[in-house]
This record gives structure tokens, C-alpha cells and sequence, in this order.
């Protein structure tokens, strides 16, 4: 079994195993032995909390202003109840995946450098092929997701700002391909940083953004539930005759998705691990408690969010939180919660496609190994400094640039592509969050067929298929109502 993680699926330490091992004997016999790891890369410096804050940066999206939405469609009882069995359920698979970095030891065992890499060590075969596409397909419509979210953000800081100065009579209608070429832009600077590993100030930065328009959603709710004179909703949500029966059961289950989605992050976890310190203690203990530590953030931010936001609109809570405020009072409080959307979004971008790129470039590199376009680095002085300089690669510099321009193209051209991306995520949430780190610890484990832990685990699984496949439903809606009505590069808000 471990064999199947042979040299050809080892994206860093692969390209000359022979090379590699005479470079550590000679680094060794120098003294610089120490600045780098068993693999012979440079040594990983990042730490539970590094860790933690691009697990809080991926989760904490702006969906989380989209919760109040869902617990009205459940209910205080239901709506509550089960977004904390959610985190358990992230928490759970996300524990078994952590223990896939390596094979065999904890400790010692050989690094799988990205879940593609685990799934090969662990299952190999076709499955290989499935999680790769699966993930990266995800990776590419996130892109293309957060560049949409991120311009109605934009949008809605332009629009407060001339209802506020032309009244609200004025229609005030706002293009959003401007806001998306400015994101794309912002986008082909950051993705020139090298790799994973040296973008955790931005991920620390994007997670501060988070809590900032978290908090200020919660506030507005808090305020608003003064104002009422009292907290709004019922026991079981969205009433029947308000709906009808078919679209209560049809909410419910978008609602299921929505919470589901929210706390999914197993697509870059293995990247993530893969960016932590050596042991002691083992890396997957460290993303063991970054893991328990963010899901417990994540999730109190959720409940106060969702459920002050439900307190405060009741059954009518709108589908993003900050819009229910309207634009005017106060207006600039809701500029800077946009602000801040914004901000994390281009943190959460680059968290998501640094492992795309990296795929990428090191597929490259293995195809073309001679070739100084994709291995040459060019130096850069610094204009400012003698002594700082940059080295930007060739093939990283115009294959990022195409990506991001790409990702922002098709923005433009289909501004419903969230609804693309949430059907991309339906199929992505069962197989990358919980299938895959199941059959990999049923492996790992030697877990007996239909012992009494392999069926739990397997109903676990079945039920979150079942999730899955009707948020997939929900999604496939979405986007053949958005098709009725729909103009290529003609979006506006």
C-alpha cells in the first residue's frame, strides 16, 4: 500500500531523489542541515495558530451572513441543532483526514504533500483520478465565486454611498464587471507569492476581516432585535401556508446545504497540514487542535450570527444578512462590514488557489524538467534596496496571470456563476469531506467490514451523500432560473 505514494506522486522531493539525497548528505556535513526537513525542503515554519487562521480564512466566508436565511427555514430547535452537528461532523472527518499526511508513522512515515497525494498513498486506483478532479474543479469555481462575491460587495459600498447622497428614490444601479476587473487585478498581484507557506499574514489579515463583518452583522442584529421590542421566529421556522409543504421540504434541505457548505475545508486541509512545523509534536496533532480550535470559532460566530440575524428578521431573514439593514442607517457601518468582505475575499482566494497553482507548476515541472521557462528564475532588485530582491519565475508569472484573468472573464460572463459554484461544492461535500477521509481510515486502520465502526461510518457517509445530492438539486434550480433571465456582462445591482 504505501508503495502507491511512490516517487512520481511526490510533487517536491520527486523531480531527483538521487540529487536530493546527495544535497542533504552535503548540507548535513556543512552544519545547514538543520534549515531544512526530512524531505529536504526548507523547514516548515507554520504553527497551530498560522494553521488555524487559513482554516478560519477558508470557512469563514461570506456565506456565514447567509445562516440567518437557513435557521429560518429550520427553526430555533432544528436550525441550531444542527449546524453543531455539522462541526461535529467537519471536526470528525477533518481528525481522520489529518492523520493521512503520512503514511504509516505519524511521525516518520512519508509526507503526502496535497489530498491528491493522500488518496494515492492510501486507496490509488481510479479514486485518484476522481479526488483530483473533484478538488481542483472546486478550486477553479471558487475562484470564480469569490470574484463574483467580492463585486457585489463593492457594489453595495457604491450603492449605500449615492442612496445616501441622491435619496432612496434614485435606482442607483451599479455594474459589477469594473469591481470584478479590480478584483482580478489585486488577484494577479498576490498570486505571484511563491507558494502556501508565505501567505499566512494575508491568511491572518482576511481572518481579522471575518470576525469584523461577522461582529458587525451580529451588532446590526443585536440592535434590531431592541428595536422590535422582542426576539422573532418560531420553534419550527418558515411556517406551512406562508409556503407551501413542497417548498418548506425544499428550503429545508437548501438550508442543510447552506450549513454544510459553510464549514466544509477539507478540499486544502492536506495543503494546510502541509505547511506546519516538523515534530515534535506530529503535524497532524497540531492540525488536530487547529482544527478543534477553529470549527469552535467558526461555530459561535455561526450561532450568534444566524441566530441573532433570525431574532431580528424572523422568518423574513434575507439570504444575506447585511442587506436586511438596508443602505442608509447606519450607512458607513455598512460600508466598512463590505470593506471587509472584500478584504478577506482576496485572503480566501489565494488560500484556495495556492494549491491549484501549485498542482499546476509541479505537473510542469516533472513534464518538462530541462526547460528554463518553467525552472529559471529571474532576479529583480528591489528599487529601493541594494540588498533586496525579487525572483519571479517565468511559467508562474503567465500561467497565475492567465488564471486569474480567466477566473475573471467567465465572472463577467456568467455573474449567476454562484449558483455553478454551489452545485460544484454539492458534489465536492460528500466525496472531499467526508467519503475519502472515511475509506482512508477505514484502510489506515484495518477497520473490519461491517464491524460496528465501519457501518457507523459508513451511514455517516451515506447520510452526508444524501445532503449532497439535494443541495446539488437546489443548485441545478438555481442556475436554469438565472438562465431566464440572463445577459452576458450585463450584471448590475
Amino acid at each position: 500500500m504505501g508503495d502507491n505514494g511512490s516517487a512520481e506522486h511526490r510533487p517536491q522531493a520527486s523531480f531527483a531523489p538521487m540529487d536530493v539525497s546527495i544535497e542533504l548528505t552535503q548540507k548535513q556535513s556543512t552544519g545547514a542541515f538543520e534549515s531544512f526537513d526530512d524531505d529536504g525542503r526548507l523547514k516548515r515554519t507554520g504553527t497551530m495558530w498560522t494553521a488555524s487562521a487559513h482554516i478560519i480564512t477558508a470557512v469563514i466566508g461570506s456565506g456565514v451572513l447567509s445562516l440567518a436565511w437557513a435557521i429560518a427555514q429550520l427553526g430555533w430547535v432544528a436550525g441550531p441543532t444542527v449546524m453543531i452537528l455539522f462541526a461535529f461532523v467537519i471536526y470528525y472527518t477533518s481528525s481522520l483526514l489529518a492523520d493521512c499526511y503520512r503514511t504509516g508513522n505519524l511521525v516518520s512515515g512519508k509526507r503526502n504533500y496535497t489530498y491528491t497525494d493522500a488518496v494515492t498513498a492510501y486507496l490509488g486506483g481510479m479514486k485518484v483520478n476522481i479526488c483530483g478532479f473533484i478538488q481542483y474543479a472546486n478550486l477553479f469555481g471558487v475562484a470564480i465565486g469569490y470574484t463574483i462575491a467580492s463585486s457585489i460587495s463593492m457594489t453595495a459600498i457604491q450603492r449605500s454611498n449615492c442612496f445616501h447622497e441622491k435619496g432612496q428614490n434614485n435606482p442607483c444601479h451599479i455594474s459589477s464587471t469594473p469591481y470584478m476587473i479590480i478584483f482580478g487585478v489585486i488577484q494577479i498581484l498576490f498570486s505571484q507569492i511563491p507558494d502556501f507557506d508565505q501567505i499566512w499574514w494575508l491568511s491572518i489579515v482576511a481572518a481579522v476581516m471575518s470576525f469584523t463583518y461577522s461582529s458587525i452583522g451580529l451588532g446590526l442584529g443585536v440592535l434590531q432585535v431592541v428595536a422590535n421590542g422582542g426576539v422573532k421566529g418560531s420553534i419550527t421556522g418558515m411556517s406551512v401556508g406562508a409556503v407551501t409543504v413542497a417548498q418548506k421540504i425544499w428550503r429545508s434541505l437548501q438550508a442543510f446545504g447552506d450549513i454544510a457548505f459553510a464549514y466544509s475545508y477539507s478540499i486544502i486541509l492536506i495543503e494546510i497540514q502541509d505547511t506546519i512545523r516538523s515534530p515534535p509534536p506530529s503535524e497532524a496533532k497540531v492540525m488536530k487542535k487547529a482544527t478543534l480550535l477553529s470549527v469552535a470559532v467558526t461555530t459561535f460566530f455561526y450561532l450568534l450570527c444566524g441566530c441573532m440575524g433570525y431574532a431580528a428578521f424572523g422568518d423574513s431573514a434575507p439570504g444575506n444578512l447585511l442587506t436586511g439593514f438596508g443602505f442608509y442607517n447606519p450607512f458607513w457601518l455598512l460600508d466598512i462590514a463590505n470593506a471587509a468582505i472584500v478584504i478577506h475575499l482576496v485572503g480566501a482566494y489565494q488560500v484556495y488557489c495556492q494549491p491549484l497553482f501549485a498542482f499546476v507548476e509541479k505537473w510542469a515541472a516533472r513534464t518538462w524538467p530541462d526547460s528554463e521557462i518553467i525552472s529559471k528564475q529571474i532576479e529583480i532588485r528591489a528599487p529601493l534596496s541594494s540588498s533586496k530582491s525579487y525572483k519571479p519565475n517565468i511559467f508562474r508569472l503567465v500561467w497565475r496571470t492567465a488564471f486569474v484573468v480567466v477566473t475573471t472573464v467567465i465572472s463577467m460572463l456568467l455573474p449567476f456563476f454562484n449558483d455553478v459554484v454551489g452545485l460544484l461544492g454539492a458534489l465536492g461535500f460528500w466525496p472531499l469531506t467526508v467519503y475519502f477521509p472515511v475509506e482512508m481510515y477505514i484502510v489506515q486502520k484495518k477497520v473490519p467490514r461491517w464491524s460496528s465502526r465501519w457501518v457507523g461510518l459508513q451511514m455517516l457517509s451515506f447520510a452526508c451523500l444524501v445532503i449532497s445530492a439535494a443541495a446539488a438539486v437546489g443548485s441545478i434550480a438555481g442556475v436554469v432560473s438565472d438562465l431566464k433571465v440572463f445577459r452576458p456582462f450585463k450584471s448590475s445591482y
